[in-house]
């Protein structure tokens, strides 16, 4: 069996994953609190016709054996959480972290969903909702008819100034000890995983959460640049094992031509 045919064709398959992962991050770049993901690639198992280290007779060990990869596939498409840049709104409700840490949101079936996305909404009755919709809790609460200014401190305080005085509450964040291994629901948000951890609560600025910045928006942590390099050493790879399987037909052709 040729072995170059299959292991070029799972090279070029993990490479068409590579490229979906990559197409997906520039998709993406101008996406709020969006985080790029990294794909990471695994070799498959080996046929060893002759181990390394095996008794060749007479006491005497083989020193260096024989072994044939079968190709490559996908381990892993994670997540990389690095800052993005704060984009200036000037909105009062866009909410940016800086740090680490997310927002808590609920869907609509009652469970539990965090984002990075802080460019919030009020909703008719007065609540903080997300661009959907959903309400968001992070001790958030409804914002009374009247309030003439919204004010949030780094450290989380939310000041409501209206004709009848004025009105505070403090933020709380959410953290995980492994947000690589958050689920991605689609629409800027996460939910906890097993690999993930559990969710652990604090107040902003204080044991290693993020600080808020009122007024700005996380923007993606995508660099356009190398995303383009990666996107080129992806096409590159996939040509090369194109070629492979080219050079290993030509070379079953030259067989098959023998008893000519």
């Amino acid at each position: 069996m040729n072995l170059s045919l299959y292991s070029a064709a799972t090279g070029m398959e993990a490479q068409q994953l590579n490229l979906n992962t990559i197409a997906n991050n520039l998709a993406n770049v101008n996406t709020p609190g969006f985080k790029r993901s990294k794909i990471e690639f695994q070799d498959l198992l080996y046929q060893k016709p002759r181990a390394s280290g095996s008794d060749s007779g007479g006491g005497n060990i083989v020193p260096t054996g024989i072994e044939v990869g079968n190709g490559a596939r996908v381990a892993a498409t994670s997540k990389v959480f690095t800052q993005g840049q704060l984009t200036n709104t000037g909105e009062n409700l866009d909410v940016a972290l800086q740090g680490d840490g997310f927002f808590e949101i609920q869907r609509p079936d009652g469970t539990l969903a965090y984002t990075r996305d802080g460019s919030f909404k009020m909703n008719a009755q007065g609540a903080v909702v997300t661009i959907d919709g959903l309400p968001v809790l992070s001790g958030f609460q409804p914002i009374p008819a009247g309030t003439t200014s919204i004010s949030l401190s780094e450290d989380g305080n939310v000041t409501l100034q209206s004709a009848g005085g004025s009105q505070t509450f403090r933020l709380t964040l959410t953290r995980f000890s492994n947000p690589a291994g958050l689920r991605s629901l689609g629409g800027n948000m996460y939910e906890e995983t097993a690999a993930s951890g559990t969710p652990e609560t604090g107040n902003p600025g204080e044991a290693g959460f993020a600080r808020t910045i009122q007024g700005y928006i996380e923007a993606s942590n995508v660099n356009i640049v190398e995303e383009m390099v990666n996107l080129i050493v992806a096409q590159r790879a996939y040509e090369v094992n194109s070629k492979s399987i080219q050079a290993s037909d030509e070379m079953l052709q030259n067989v098959a031509n023998l008893k000519r």
